[in-house]
Formats: C-alpha cells, structure tokens, sequence
C-alpha cells in the first residue's frame, strides 16, 4: 500500500489558508496558466464534458453543515445517474441528507436547473467498515436524480462513458474539473487540472494518483476526463501544505463499481420516464 499521509481536506475550505506556497513544483504543473496547486479557470463556452460537470450539494444530519462537492452525468439507460466521490454521500458512518446536483454551474447561476437526489448509492464496504487508507479505492458513488419527472440526460444531453481500468493501468493526459473554494477560490467557477496519473497501490481495484494536481477543498467528486470518457473521481489530497502535493483519483473499475452502476441503473429505469 502506498503511505498515503492523507486527510480529506477537501471537505474544509478553511484548509487552503496553509496553501500560500507552491504545492505543485513548476516544473510540474501541466496546465496552461495553471497555478501553485496546477489549477487554471476553465474559459468559456465550456465543452461538452464539462458542461456535464456540476456542483453536488448536500448536508451533514448531526452538523446542518452544508457539504459541496463536484460530480458529472455518466451514460446510462435511465439517463438519470451522476458520478461523485462516496465520501460525498456517505461520511463518518452517517448518509448525507438533501442532495442535489447542479449541472452546468456557473457563478451561482443554474443553467441546466437544480436536480434533488432520488437515491444515492456507495459501495457496501465504504458504508460498513470505518474510514482508511485502505478504503479509497472505493471512494466512488452514484446519485440518482429526477426533475419534474424528466430524466437528467434529457436536458444536459448524453452523460459521459465510463472508462473501466484495472488496477497497474497508468493514465496521461487527464482533465480533472471541479470548483475549488477557500482562500484564492470562489467556489462558484470550473477550474481544471491536467495531469498524468500512475498506479498508488498493491492489491484490490487499484488507485490512481497524479502528482501534477493537488485538488483543494472542493474538489472531491469532480471527474478525471481522458479523451471524452470519465477514467475516476476525485478522492482526496496530501495536506495541502505539502510541497510536493500529490490527488488520489478512485478509479472506475472492479466488481464493486459495475454491481454499483448496474443496480442504480436498474433501480432509476423503473422510476423515470424515458
């Protein structure tokens, strides 16, 4: 296993205010204009891919903290699922409450609409077994979403093909988009990252990481896009602090995520109209 000296900062805007420094080393940022964490504001108009992206919003039932996170539309029959990270669904051993996905957002504006969660689903092992390094290559969740009794790709158009790889798969050329918030971020515009990822452990479904991103508060849930296909989500991060930081993508394979799309897909085609 890969010593992962993580904390799911991602959750804690108030973790940037430690990230003045460069986290990334130039020399490693592969993003145009990218800044000290590899990040750049994505322009405008957004592509296909990234118009799939969204904000998923949702609230901790023992807290009332409002949780935001990312997440994309991923291809399916009922054309109602979205892509997220688990943690952004189920944390601490508790679900989170009043899930909605915000497709398309952009500066506070909701171009695509506000789509309230139908369902949510994990991995029976990140809902049963308490939190570990062990536990990020099933870092990956589906939201099932309906509007007005209109499936979800009806409007954003068709979601994004996953892209299933094993474990020792290494991947070049990814995009990974999310809404970055905290010091430096609004949390209200797309940003991207360009990265290449290798393998970040020994055994199970594997893990992606890439050390030319270092995905701040905000990012967890955004899509690792390689060539129009969804490859991962983003999971967590090193402390961002870390002057050498590194993002740990969960990737879209193994047996627990096919049961997992399948199963949502089943469920969502018997509730929503074609």
């Amino acid at each position: 296993m890969l010593r992962l000296v993580l904390s799911l900062t991602l959750f804690d805007p108030s973790a940037l205010t430690e990230a003045s420094q460069q986290s990334i080393p130039r020399h490693q940022v592969l993003t145009p204009d990218g800044d000290r964490l590899g990040y750049a504001r994505v322009a405008r108009p957004y592509s296909r891919e990234q118009r799939l992206t969204g904000v998923l919003m949702s609230r901790d039932p023992v807290s009332g903290a409002v949780v935001m996170c990312g997440g994309a539309v991923i291809g399916s029959r009922s054309r109602s699922l979205v892509l997220t990270a688990a943690h952004c669904l189920h944390d601490n051993g508790r679900r989170l409450t009043h899930v909605a996905f915000l497709p398309g957002f952009d500066r506070g504006r909701t171009p695509l609409g506000i789509w309230p969660a139908v369902r949510t689903w994990v991995p029976d092992r990140w809902r049963s077994r308490p939190y570990s390094p062990g536990q990020l290559p099933y870092d990956v969740g589906l939201v099932g979403v309906a509007r007005r009794g209109r499936p979800l790709e009806a409007v954003t158009g068709p979601g994004l093909t996953p892209l299933r790889t094993t474990r020792g798969t290494s991947l070049r050329g990814l995009e990974l988009l999310g809404y970055p918030a905290g010091r430096g971020y609004p949390g209200t515009r797309l940003y991207r990252c360009l990265g290449d990822a290798g393998e970040g452990v020994t055994s199970g479904p594997g893990l992606l990481v890439t050390r030319n991103c270092h995905a701040p508060a905000g990012g967890s849930g955004g899509p690792a896009l390689r060539d129009g296909a969804v490859a991962g989500v983003v999971s967590s991060s090193s402390p961002l602090g870390d002057s050498r930081g590194f993002t740990v993508l969960t990737r879209l394979g193994g047996r627990a995520f096919t049961r997992m799309l399948a199963e949502s897909d089943r469920w969502m085609r018997l509730r929503t109209p074609a």
